[in-house]
């Protein structure tokens, strides 16, 4: 498993960390802007208020699908931008969204994961350019 209770925290703070390294010709990290990382983060949270909702540990098909869904824009939105690309891949987000496998559990860390990249981001500087 990519995401653990106890590391996921740290997990986010090194990725963004490492994505915020870079800078522009403005001296601000060089890193996806809070709209975009935002924008990733409401759609996890959609999917997490269904998720709470549903007390069964294996989640719905439904929820499954929206999961899958999800996993989908993140791709495209990936391909659409660079910085984006840059995130999702040292943020391991596809590979921890395959982690989840119908699992209630594994969703919420997925979830508390995504708001971790979030708050790091705005800690280290991250803003809409």
């Amino acid at each position: 498993m990519i995401l653990e209770q106890d590391t996921y925290v740290a997990k986010a703070e090194k990725a963004i960390k490492e994505l915020s390294e870079k800078k522009d010709k403005h001296g601000k990290p060089d890193m996806v802007t809070t709209t975009q990382i935002r924008n990733l983060l409401a759609m996890t949270a959609d999917i997490y208020n269904e998720v709470c909702i549903s007390m069964e540990e294996k989640l719905s098909e439904d929820i499954r699908g929206r999961i899958n869904y999800l996993k989908v824009r993140c791709l495209y939105e990936a391909g659409r931008q660079p910085l984006v690309n840059k995130f999702i891949e040292k943020a391991q987000v596809i590979k921890v969204i395959d982690e989840i496998k119908g699992s209630r559990k594994n969703y919420i860390l997925f979830n508390k994961y995504m708001e971790a990249l979030v708050a790091y981001h705005r800690f280290y500087g991250g803003d809409d350019k």
